[in-house]
């Protein structure tokens, strides 16, 4: 495995290196630009649980192993008035984004593939941008790339509210210098190939009222239920807030609510997230998260209790001592309103789930 992801990455990065040498122009500065990185981490989990596993969890799934979670490299051409981004990825955190598909199985051909669109800037006022391919999705306030959040693992809302990544267009418009809106024309969630007849839509509305405040507002709406014989409505409306309030000291907020329309009824799923970040130096800060996602009828999660709650509280320390290094090395609890944490009986016989994890990442 490790040589296959080796040999991968290498060519990668030859195939990169050929494209900037044809890319560039005769001053000799090239037109694409490339970056990446590789993140592992070691998590254990004190319930010692003999799956080995970190329950409902998604990306820092191994415990008690060193454990590789993703190799990622991308390519982008700056649109002048055309360009493009590739981005692939290696590892466990690509195969579960990949397969997180609506209904079937992913297209074998993309399973790497994180990201591939082209982007054509038109001259309509501002500059309309679209975008034509298979892209991240616009939902939520965490990211893949764990060097780009603030907490090293990812949150109950980024794991089981939102979508991973959407296939189709997307339109952005800058309106204001301080508002920028986007509409998405998408296939559905996770998925390269429609499963359906109908397309969904997707929405946002970047506001920034002043230089330290962002205000986010996405939604998602379409028939793309969990099996293809389920025609309802799957609605999901995304708030998030970031506020700078020194240098040093940051907050956010994230807030989910979902609905979708089963043979079962009309499922329901919420949850909200705040953060904290405070930089201790040029080289380390800490962070804080706190979270409640409720899932009553264990629509999103699996989570087979009686209006099931799960809650979460992570506290990370961040030290940077290079540029091209980050380490991270968490403390997290999970909490539940009944036994669903597997323990070192086989069984779930925990309603909490203690866990240290240090992850690193090296990026290029």
């Amino acid at each position: 495995m490790k040589t296959y992801l080796f040999t991968i990455a290498s060519v990668c990065a030859v195939m990169v290196s050929s494209l900037k040498a044809v890319a560039a122009d005769s001053s000799g500065t090239s037109s694409l630009t490339w970056s990446g990185f590789v993140d592992a981490y070691y998590s254990r989990n004190f319930n010692d649980p003999i799956s080995r596993v970190n329950q409902y969890r998604n990306f820092d799934l191994n415990e008690n192993q060193i454990s590789l979670s993703l190799v990622d490299l991308k390519v982008q051409e700056e649109a002048r008035p055309v360009g493009f981004t590739l981005e692939l990825g290696f590892g466990p955190t690509s195969d579960y984004v990949n397969i997180a598909s609506t209904v079937g199985a992913p297209s074998p051909s993309l399973a790497n593939v994180m990201q591939a669109y082209a982007t054509v800037v038109l001259p309509v006022g501002s500059g309309l941008t679209v975008d034509v391919g298979k892209f991240v999705t616009h939902m939520g306030y965490e990211v893949i790339p764990s060097q780009d959040n603030w907490n090293y693992s990812r949150s109950y809302l980024f794991a089981y509210a939102i979508p991973f990544y959407h296939t189709g267009i997307r339109l952005t418009y800058p309106v204001a210098s301080n508002l920028t809106a986007a509409l998405h024309i998408l296939d559905g969630w996770n998925s390269v190939i429609d499963n359906n007849k109908s397309l969904s839509l997707g929405a946002t509305l970047n506001y920034s009222p002043t230089s330290t405040t962002d205000i986010v507002f996405n939604g998602i709406w379409g028939h793309e239920n969990l099996t293809p014989i389920e025609d309802g409505a799957r609605n999901v409306y995304d708030f998030i807030i970031t506020q700078q309030l020194s240098d040093a000291f940051s907050l956010a907020l994230n807030a989910d609510y979902g609905q979708a329309g089963t043979t079962a009824g009309l499922q329901m799923w919420k949850g909200i997230a705040v953060y904290g970040r405070y930089e201790l130096s040029s080289v380390s800060a800490l962070a804080l998260r706190a979270e409640v996602y409720y899932d009553p009828t264990d629509y999103t999660t699996g989570v087979t209790l009686p209006k099931a709650t799960l809650k979460e509280y992570t506290l990370t320390y961040e030290y940077h001592p290079w540029s091209p290094l980050l380490i991270r090395i968490e403390a997290r609890d999970d909490f539940a309103n009944g036994k669903v944490f597997d323990s070192a009986s086989g069984s779930p016989t925990k309603s909490s789930q203690p866990t240290l994890t240090i992850g690193l990442v090296t990026i290029f």
